[in-house]
C-alpha cells in the first residue's frame, strides 16, 4: 500500500491551504496515494487549534479520508490539546513515530 506522510511545520495559512491541504485532498481523490497521514507539528499546531478556516480545511480532509496526527507535546505546550481533539485530530507523541519512518525511508513530504 502506497502510503504518504506530509509533516505540516508551517504556521502560514496559504501553504496550509495551497499544499498541505490542497496535495492531500486531492492525492486520495485522484488514487495518487492509497493513504495520506498529515502530521501536524510545532507552528502549525497553533494555527490548526485558533484559526478558522484552517478548522475546516482540517475538517474536509478528514471527510476524505485522510489521517490527521498531531504532536502531543507541542499541543500541549501550547495548551491546545482539547482544540485539536475536538476537530478529530489523534494527538500523540510523534518522536518515535518520525524516527521510524525516517528509518524505514517511508514517503515523507515536511512542509
Amino acid at each position: 500500500m502506497d502510503h504518504l506522510h506530509i509533516l505540516w511545520t508551517s504556521g502560514q495559512v496559504e501553504t496550509a491551504r495551497k499544499m498541505v491541504f490542497m496535495y492531500g485532498k486531492n492525492s486520495l481523490l485522484r488514487g495518487w496515494w492509497d493513504r495520506v497521514t498529515i502530521i501536524i507539528w510545532g507552528a502549525a499546531t497553533q494555527l490548526a487549534a485558533e484559526n478558522e478556516l484552517i478548522q475546516d480545511g482540517l475538517r474536509d480532509l478528514r471527510e476524505t479520508g485522510v489521517e490527521l496526527l498531531a504532536c502531543r507535546a507541542c499541543a500541549e505546550q501550547l495548551k491546545v490539546v482539547d482544540e485539536l481533539e475536538q476537530l478529530g485530530v489523534k494527538v500523540i507523541y510523534t518522536g518515535e513515530l518520525m524516527t521510524r519512518l525516517l528509518k524505514d525511508n517511508e514517503k515523507l513530504l515536511t512542509v
